[in-house]
């Protein structure tokens, strides 16, 4: 009897330790919340808030089988700046599916981008500036590659569909909570090529713990500058290089 006892009584405990250490390593749903304050709003390059400074805030839920819905939102300028009466905030909501494929990640999802109240149809031919888009990332090791594609018009740009953007970055991890970011982008605007262009960004990004974080970024364009869908009233290109400075806290 001892000798099917204790076999039995060491095989119980192996199998009550590795359901209690998959349990702590098991993924859970999250619930998370963030508010921040840049110094100038810059989306692909370009400056959305008039080189001006911005407030942000989200919320992301992300359930353990994978799937993630989320809202952000940031104050804008540049709907008004093109002569719209109305449409200074933007809203962002988004949902889809992170996973693994061996030794790389992806993510898929929609994302819909929401100005609410906008006013921009109409303007100088422009069109409604809420925007439609389908994405997908894979990360392999410190890169990430990411292509997303209009499935409506393209904030505000009349006949657009089918626009598309790429990102190219990676993570460098420096220790003591330092972080760099090099990223490369390529927005090509359907039907109208005067309006694509390339971005880049390196992005230093410092966890100063207790969920805040600041990050500073050098970021230029090769936009076309001579263009007025790149220019705020006075004449300032947003696409110019400049330094764009945060603070965020997440929670």
């Amino acid at each position: 009897m001892k000798k099917i006892l204790v076999p039995s009584l060491i095989a119980l405990a192996v199998s009550s330790l590795a359901s209690v250490a998959q349990a702590q390593t098991a993924p859970e749903s999250t619930l998370s919340y963030n508010v921040g304050v840049v110094t100038d709003y810059r989306y692909r390059g370009i400056s959305q808030s008039r080189l001006n400074p911005a407030v942000q805030g989200g919320v992301d839920y992300a359930d353990k089988s994978g799937f993630y819905v989320g809202a952000w939102g940031s104050s804008i300028k540049w709907i008004k700046d093109a002569g719209a009466s109305a449409g200074s905030v933007e809203i962002d909501l988004y949902g889809g599916y992170k996973g693994t494929a061996g030794d790389v990640a992806y993510d898929v999802g929609f994302l819909r981008y929401e100005y609410s109240g906008n006013k921009l149809a109409g303007v100088n031919g422009a069109v409604n500036a809420n925007t439609n888009e389908v994405y997908g990332a894979a990360t392999y090791g410190l890169f990430t590659a990411k292509y997303s594609h209009a499935i409506s018009d393209l904030f505000g740009n009349a006949n657009s569909k089918n626009s598309y953007y790429l990102d190219l970055s990676a993570a460098l991890d420096l220790g003591e909570g330092y972080s760099l970011t090099p990223h490369v982008g390529r927005q090509t605007v359907k039907n109208t090529p005067s309006l694509s262009y390339n971005d880049f960004s390196l992005t230093l990004g410092k966890d100063l713990g207790n969920g805040l974080s600041a990050s500073a970024a050098v970021v230029d364009t090769t936009a076309d500058k001579t263009l007025t869908a790149f220019q705020t009233p006075a004449g300032k290109f947003t696409g110019k290089t400049g330094v764009v400075l945060g603070l965020k806290y997440s929670f």
